[in-house]
């Protein structure tokens, strides 16, 4: 992995996106004329502390992978004033020209490889005990020459330390991180079971709970307002479909065991397809 130290001066070549507490710029660095994504979150007041520690704690996290399918988060710069208080974080972030997943139009026969690959990187992540937490369509970005890449670890969960509050996108996620604040390898399987299912049939699982944290719906008015993959996309393949399922069920204990039981899987799925998967690690 590219070691960088500083991020200096650079060239602003665009805005790739704002954030609720931040903005990313498209920029070209100077020190090596290579391209880069540029996060950039002021720190205006004391209540915008926590903006700073979520910036750390991604820049932490991503120093965590090398992995193809896992965006590269390469340095962060902390801008002091004359009191040496921080008033602006920056964290320079490998830049890839494409879209999010919810942006692009691809046949299922791609979308399928785009979720091996994802998988991968999840697999990845698990295997260094780090789960995503918040892995949804807008969270994978598609580049133009292919690249998959599973982007921001602001809200990523190490295991074993301590985790005050559980955020996420309630679309999304698992019951068990709304009622008890589980968040763990299976809780990012149902993340992934929701982003696939959205990506296959244009539409979202049932909510667990809504945007407060509060319980929604029990596993019995779930499964009743459940649409299976089948009905709403008779091309999906049946061993596809059921994978899905799998990872979208209620009760964590019916889900895989492991992401890289997901990943043979998916691998499979493919090589039945005659779709090469030999890179995906």
């Amino acid at each position: 992995m590219t070691t960088i130290s500083k991020i200096g001066s650079f060239q602003i070549l665009g805005t790739l996106g704002q954030g609720a507490h931040s903005s990313i710029l498209h920029i070209r660095r100077a020190e090596d004329s290579r391209e880069y994504a540029l996060k950039m979150v002021p720190i205006e007041k004391k209540e915008d502390l926590k903006y700073l520690e979520q910036a750390r704690h991604e820049f932490r996290v991503g120093q965590m992978f090398n992995h193809p399918n896992l965006i590269r988060v390469y340095c962060l710069e902390e801008k002091k004033n004359l009191l040496f208080q921080v008033k602006k974080a920056h964290l320079l972030i490998e830049y890839i020209n494409g879209k999010p997943l919810d942006q692009t139009l691809l046949p299922l026969n791609e979308l399928i490889v785009v979720f091996a690959r994802v998988a991968a990187g999840l697999m990845h992540m698990h295997r260094k005990n780090v789960f995503h937490a918040d892995l949804k369509p807008n969270n994978i970005m598609i580049g133009k020459r292919g690249q998959v890449k599973i982007i921001d670890f602001g809200l990523a969960h190490i295991a074993n330390e301590p985790k005050d509050r559980v955020q996420g996108t309630p679309e999304y996620m698992a019951p068990e991180t709304g009622r008890h604040k589980i968040v763990n390898e299976r809780s990012d399987m149902y993340n992934f079971g929701a982003t696939m299912y959205r990506m296959v049939t244009q539409k979202l699982p049932p909510a667990a709970f809504d945007p407060t944290g509060q319980v929604k719906i029990t596993s019995k008015m779930w499964q009743k307002e459940y649409v299976p993959v089948s009905e709403l996309n008779k091309g999906v393949s049946p061993e596809l479909s059921e994978l899905i399922e799998k990872c979208l069920s209620f009760d964590a204990e019916n889900r895989p065991e492991r992401m890289g039981e997901i990943v043979m899987k998916l691998k499979s799925i493919c090589e039945n397809l005659d779709i090469p998967v030999d890179d995906i690690e």
